[in-house]
Parts: C-alpha cells; structure tokens; sequence
C-alpha cells in the first residue's frame, strides 16, 4: 500500500469547528483514492486546530491535481470552515490546497492544488479543465449581478444579509461589532438623549459639547482652526476629498473673479499667478448643479454647486482668495471675498464645506471604492476559479465588501438610511450625484500618477496625499508586475487567457456601463494594460478607501444646511449662521454615521495592507514577492511616521500601517 500524510487546518474562526463526519479523496493524474471518513479515527475539526491522518491507496495517484471534500450529518448539520490541507506523498513532495471556504452542506467540494494555473495551462488536462468550468458554473449562479438604479454600477444581487453566500460575509466578531455600533452608536457618543432634538441650536459652544465624544488629535485641531483659511485650503489638499483640486490657467466664463477685485498674496497679478507662475487653483463643483435638495422634517434643505479660487502663496500655503456658491453668475450671487465681513465670508466657506462633505461621500467615498470594489469582486468571483493567478492575488482584497455594501444600500442609502434622513444630498440626490459622477468618471482619475498630472499638482508643496499616494501606487505597481509577470510572460498570453479577458469585460459592462468615454479598457492586449488596471484595482480598495476625520466639528462638514446661502454681503451674522446649520438631531445622526464608518473593526488584525493571513499562493516566488511587498510597506510606513513627527497635524491616511486591505467598513 502506498500511504500518503494528511494534514487538515480547521480556520481559526468563531464556529469554524464541525462535529459531523468528513470525507476526503485524493485525486492524482495517475488516479484517485477512495473516499475515506476522516472523522471516524476521533473528532478533530475544532476551530484552530491542526488534524493528521493517513490516507492508503493500492498504487501511486502520480501527482496530486486536487482533493474532494464532503461532510455529512451525525448529530445536526453544521458549518466547517477548514482553511486548507496539505498532503505528503510517499516520495517525501508536499502539495498544498488552499481552502478558505465554508462548508455548510452534504455536497461534494473540490480544490485544486495550490500552483496557480492559466486556464490554458489546463487544456490538456480533461481533469482541470472541468473543474475550472464547474466552479465557475456554480458561483456564476451564486453571484449574480443586479441593477440598483439606473445609470449606477450594478452590484451583487441580494437585497439581505442572508441572501448573501455564507463565504462573504463578515466574521462572527465583526457581524457582533456592526450590530453592537449600528444600535449603540449614538449610546457609546453619548448622543441619546439628542438624538430625537429637532431644535435649532443656539450658540456655537453648545456645539462644542459634541466633540467630547469622539476626540481625536485631528477633531480637536480642525475645532481650534476651522475658522482659518489655512485650514480651509489645506484640506482641499490633505482633507477628506483631495480629488477636485486642480491648477487654474484660466477661469471658467461662469466665475467672473477679476484681478481688481481678489487681494492676492504676494506682489503679482491675478494673470501672472495664473498664466505663469502656476500659482492658482480651482475646485469646482459643478456636479452637484441641479440635485435635488433633500427635505428633512419637512423643511427644505440648500446644497450649493460652488467655485472657490485658491491662491498658493509665498510662503507654501493654499489660501482661497474667492468663493461663488452658486453655478451661475448674478446679482444674488455674490462672489465673496476674504476681505468681506467675518461672517459673509464664512458662511461662504461653511457652504463650501457642506458642498464638498455631500460630494464626498457620494462621488468619492461610495461611487470610486465602495460601489467599483463591489464590481471587482463580484467579477472575480463570477470569472476567476481560484487556481488563477489573479484570483489569488485579488481575493484578500475583496474581503467583507459585498456585505459592507449590501448594508450601506440598506441602512445609508435606502429610503429609510440615514443619509437620505439627515444629509442635503439625501434620497433622489444621491442617485443623481451618483449618476452624473459615473457619467463624467474617467480610468485615468483612477490612477494617481495620471491624475495628478492631469490636474497639474505635481509641485504642490505639503501635499500629502499626493507624496504618500505615489509612493505607495509604485510600492503596488511593482509587487503586482512581479507576479503577474511570472506568470504572464508575452502579451500574447495574456489575449489568450479568456477567464482574464471575461473579467475585464465585465467590469466594463457592469462597473462602467459600456461608456467608452470613460477610458476604461474593454480586453487587456498587453501585460502593461493588464498590470496597471490591477494595480488601479488593488490601490481603491486599499488606499483610496482611507478614512479621514475631519467630519467630527460639524461646522467643518455640514451634512446638511437648511436656510439659503446669503444673496446680498453685509446681511450675515453668528446668529443666521447658527440658524442655518442642522438642527440637533440631524446633527447627531450625522456625527454617528461618521463615527461608525471612521471606526475600524477589531477584527482588523492581520488585514492591513500587505498581509495575507489566507495563502493563497504557495509557491516561492510568489510567497517571496509578498514578503518583498511587505518590507517596502513598512519602509514607507516608517519614512511617514517620520515625516508626521514634524507636522503640527499629522497625515496618516495612506500609512501603510493603518491602510486596510479591502474596503470592510
């Protein structure tokens, strides 16, 4: 008899234990064992644990293509969560078998053998090629994809926790955790007794109380500072949104500013700042033209479509110089000034901030990670079998994503979520925001080396997010050209890989609706192409997906306002700005959900950027690459950490360190 070692990891995860009886088989290209019970030698799949036995043929299996797994009932049917096995043939070779999948039935699984293979590295094998195509067949019909709303990504179909595949959803912690804050947020902010106040508030250091619940070292810089325009400028860099910012060579024709009328910082002209120096920048929102403002506690709610012209001045800071609030120049809309009075200008500047809070948070934070990482993953799941290279590769990068955003279309953006109760944007402006943003998006917005340049930012001084993010786009491009190039030598092995093409063609169709003006490629031709979209990929459901928090002063990030912008300077005072911000319930909840979306899981442990507790891959260059990945990530980490040391407020966000795998929260 020919024996062969048999080692199973049951996953350390709550519930992973099984008390039924479970089956493996042995499956060689020479042939197959039988199927033995593993579990009548004594129960051994508790969660953690590691389970040896021996599996005896008559003859040699030659070498190990895959193994079949099945559990059968003997007190009550259960999950089993083994993460993967390895085998140790008589001739002292080890195969290994990534698992990683919940086993909640009596049907037969099967895994391929670790090395990762192009479908058309099994076309000469009957055996892997059927399995590839009965995997796929089989998620294709778990994963499905679904229409929201017309004119969105499409997303996975499952309007439920529970009609989501098991293998998606969250860790029984995190499940607990999202439960616990969901309910107890506003409990744990201690914002309870608030939470129903439809009152106006009535002086700004009633305001103020709020930020005992939640301090950080960047709430309780942004309250001593928000007033400042330093600060104000700062953050269209180093802030939540750092995407519409870009260099100003000339003005649009609907922002009449004139030299005569801005105070500029230092001696040259509006022209020469602008035409020469390069020291003029723009954010423009003119997206957000036409939402339809929300209503809340039937009281009409104001969101703006602002302009703000900013100045770089002499000594590196980034100060607005002009504010229009409104898309299309009037005699009620004014153009406001620094020179204004305290209040006219600050109230331009809080209408600014609410604007770029709602164009955030739909635009950038759901549109361009939460809703195209969904696209991702559901593609992968529907196209990729595990043995590719690329789905090895991508997989750590899709975890918790279907269930975080099935909970968002449920409980933020549902007709009864909290930004459609609370946020100017809320209810038919999201889908409209959402819409208009996926119209107007574009691949090389997508990827930062591009997107800077396009928008003429290179030589902008104490831009964080810019120095970091291209430092860790590079990180990332490099560790995913060294694997896929191991794999993929020519680009003609990349045209002929139709799993591969079938991926990409469906994020075309389903994540960007088949509209050519977005760039997006359709096939990959070249490993190039294929190389810099997964590295794109990889970068927004990582670092793109950051989270910030600079939302907790409310003043500094209105969700909503809910009294007109001023049509006349000189009319403005502390008393209409108090008016104008949201009451107290709709700012508590609005605080809650900022709370809760900033607060990372407990559950994070081993799923920063660059750990792969899952493995995927098992041979060595692979497995050498990601220890590569991992050292230049902490490189970096540590060259941040440096940089931040000096800063009066540091900037964190693309740390490495605190930089999540996937987007899970």
């Amino acid at each position: 008899m020919i024996n062969y070692e048999v080692t199973v990891f049951t996953g350390n995860l709550a519930l992973a234990s099984t008390f039924n009886n479970v089956y493996i088989t042995l499956v060689g290209t020479d042939g197959e064992s039988k199927r033995i019970d593993l579990t009548s030698w004594k129960p051994s799949f508790f969660r953690g644990q590691v389970s040896h036995f021996i599996v005896s043929c008559p003859k040699s299996l030659g070498k190990l293509v895959m193994i079949k797994l099945d559990k059968q009932k003997r007190f009550l049917q259960d999950s089993w969560y083994p993460a993967k096995v390895e085998v140790k043939s008589p001739k002292n070779k080890t195969y290994h078998f990534p698992i990683y999948h919940w086993i909640t039935d009596s049907e037969v699984y099967c895994f391929r053998e670790g090395t990762a293979l192009r479908i058309f590295d099994d076309s000469n094998s009957h055996l892997g090629g059927c399995s590839r195509q009965q995997e796929l067949k089989q998620r294709q019909k778990v994963f499905c994809w679904d229409v929201y709303a017309q004119g969105i990504p499409h997303c996975i179909k499952g309007n439920s926790i529970q009609s989501l595949p098991y293998d998606v959803h969250f860790s029984l912690t995190k499940t607990a955790e999202m439960k616990y804050t969901a309910v107890t947020g506003l409990v744990e902010l201690e914002l309870i007794e608030m939470a129903e106040l439809k009152k106006n508030w009535t002086h700004i250091d009633d305001i103020s109380h709020l930020l005992c619940a939640h301090r950080t070292q960047v709430t309780d810089f942004v309250h001593k500072h928000w007033k400042e325009d330093s600060l104000f400028g700062y953050q269209f860099l180093n802030g939540v949104n750092p995407m519409l910012i870009r260099c100003c060579k000339a003005l649009p024709k609907n922002f009449p500013v004139t030299g005569d009328m801005v105070s500029l910082h230092g001696r040259g002209s509006l022209a020469d700042e602008m035409m020469v120096s390069g020291n003029i920048f723009l954010c423009d929102y003119k997206l957000l033209d036409g939402v339809q403002p929300n209503t809340i506690n039937k009281k009409k709610q104001y969101l703006m479509a602002p302009l703000i012209l900013l100045q770089k001045t002499p000594d590196n800071k980034l100060m607005p110089i002009a504010i229009q609030l409104k898309q299309k120049p009037a005699k009620d809309n004014p153009i406001f000034l620094p020179t204004d009075s305290e209040y006219d200008w600050l109230m331009a500047k809080i209408f600014v901030r609410s604007a770029d809070f709602n164009f955030y948070e739909v635009s950038v934070h759901l549109l361009r990670t939460h809703l195209l990482a969904e696209v991702f993953t559901v593609s992968l799941l529907r196209n990729l079998p595990m043995v590719h290279p690329l789905y090895k590769l991508l997989m750590p990068h899709t975890r918790y994503t279907l269930q975080i955003n099935v909970l968002a279309r449920q409980l933020l953006i549902s007709k009864t979520g909290v930004l459609t109760r609370y946020a100017a944007s809320g209810g038919k402006g999201v889908i409209t925001i959402l819409q208009k943003s996926l119209s107007s998006l574009t691949y090389s917005s997508l990827c930062i080396p591009d997107d800077i340049a396009e928008r003429g930012l290179k030589d902008v001084p104490n831009f964080y997010y810019r120095d970091d993010g291209l430092k860790l786009w590079e990180i990332i491009f490099r560790f995913v050209k060294e694997i896929l190039t191991s794999y993929y030598k020519t680009d003609a092995e990349v045209q002929k890989d139709s799993e591969l093409q079938k991926w990409i063609q469906d994020i075309y169709e389903h994540g960007f609706l088949s509209q050519a003006s977005t760039g997006i490629p359709q096939k990959f031709s070249t490993v190039d192409e294929m190389v810099k979209f997964v590295t794109m990929v990889i970068f927004t459901c990582s670092a793109q997906h950051s989270a910030y928090d600079f939302g907790a002063w409310m003043p500094n990030s209105p969700v909503t306002l809910q009294l007109p912008p001023p049509t006349k300077k000189g009319k403005a005072s502390e008393k209409s700005m108090i008016d104008t911000f949201p009451n107290i319930q709709t700012t508590v909840h609005g605080m809650a959900v900022m709370w809760l979306l900033s607060k990372q899981s407990s559950d994070s442990v081993s799923i920063f950027l660059g750990q792969y507790p899952e493995e995927h891959f098992t041979e060595e260059v692979p497995c050498q690459k990601i220890k590569d990945f991992q050292v230049e990530l902490k490189r970096l980490s540590a060259e941040i950490k440096a940089r931040n040391s000096v800063l009066d407020l540091p900037y964190t966000y693309l740390d490495p360190d605190v930089t999540e795998n996937s987007v899970s929260i």
